[in-house]
C-alpha cells in the first residue's frame, strides 16, 4: 500500500474511464466474446462447475474476515478478555469490506445507477438499452450492473494481502490480483457485468483499502493502536455484559 500502487490505480482509473467513456461500444465487444449468438445466451452461466467456482470465490473472500467477526462477537460476550484478533486488523478488514463491497456498491451505485446488465440489453437479445458506464439514466430498477459487488468483494482480498508479512506481501498482492481478475472474468462470462463494471469495482476497492491503510497504520495523526481499539470495545460492551450478569444472577 505505497504511493506507487496509488499512482498505478489512479492511472488505470483515468485510462479505463476515458477510453470506455469515449468508446462505450468496447464494453459490448468484450462481453460479446462470451455470448453465443446462435443460441442467444451466455453459455457459461449454465455451467455447474463455473457456478460453483463463482460461489467458492465469495466463500474464500469472506473467509479472510470471519475471524474478525468472531473476535467481535467473543468480545461482546466477554469484554473483560482481550481481543482474539488485533484491533487494527478488525477495523481494517471489516471496515474496508463493508465500505467497498457493501456501502459503495449495493447501497449506493447498484441501487441508484440504473445501468442494465449485459444479459438484458438489446445487443444480447434483451429488452433494455445499453448505456455507458458513466450514465446513471439506464432503465434498470434495482440490483443493477454498475459497479460489480462480487468484483469488489474479490478485489477486497488486497486488504488481507496488505497485512501479510513484508517478505510475502508481493506474492499476496499478486494472488489477490489474479483472484480478482478471474472472479471478475466469470461475472463477465455469465453476462452479469460489463468490463467497466468489474474494472472500476476493483479500482474503487483498491483506493478504499489504500486510504484505510494509511489512516489506520501509516499517517501519524490518524494512526490507531490495537490497545486503544481493545479498550474502546471493552467500554462499549461492558454495560450490556453487566446487565446480562445481573439478569443471570
Amino acid at each position: 500500500m505505497n504511493r506507487t500502487g496509488l499512482f498505478i490505480a489512479l492511472g488505470l482509473f483515468f485510462v479505463v474511464g476515458l477510453l470506455f467513456g469515449l468508446y462505450p461500444e468496447l464494453d459490448i465487444k468484450l462481453s460479446a466474446a462470451f455470448y453465443d449468438a446462435t443460441h442467444k445466451t451466455f453459455p457459461l452461466k449454465l455451467n455447474g462447475a463455473a457456478g460453483f467456482a463463482r460461489d467458492a470465490a465469495m466463500w474464500i473472500a469472506w473467509a479472510f474476515v470471519v475471524p474478525s467477526f468472531g473476535a467481535l462477537i467473543w468480545k461482546a460476550i466477554r469484554p473483560d478478555r482481550p481481543l482474539l484478533v488485533k484491533g487494527r486488523t478488525i477495523v481494517f478488514l471489516v471496515g474496508t469490506l463493508a465500505l467497498s463491497a457493501g456501502v459503495l456498491t449495493n447501497l449506493t451505485f447498484k441501487t441508484y445507477w440504473g445501468r442494465p446488465r449485459p444479459v438484458v440489453v438489446t445487443e444480447f437479445n434483451g429488452p433494455q438499452q445499453f448505456v455507458p458506464w458513466w450514465d446513471p439514466r439506464g432503465t434498470c430498477g434495482r440490483n443493477c450492473s454498475f459497479f460489480s459487488g462480487e468484483g469488489a468483494t474479490a478485489f477486497w482480498t488486497y486488504a488481507p494481502a496488505a497485512l501479510a508479512p513484508p517478505q510475502w506481501r508481493p506474492l499476496a498482492y499478486t494472488a489477490a490480483t489474479v483472484f480478482g481478475v478471474v472472479t471478475s472474468g466469470l461475472r463477465m462470462a455469465f453476462g452479469g457485468h460489463f468490463f467497466t463494471d468489474v474494472a472500476i469495482a476493483g479500482l474503487v476497492t483498491f483506493l478504499v483499502i489504500w486510504v484505510a491503510f494509511a489512516l489506520i497504520y501509516r499517517w501519524p495523526r490518524t494512526r490507531l493502536s490495537d490497545e486503544r481499539i481493545d479498550a474502546a470495545l471493552t467500554r462499549f460492551a461492558s454495560p450490556l455484559h453487566r446487565v446480562l450478569r445481573r439478569s443471570r444472577a
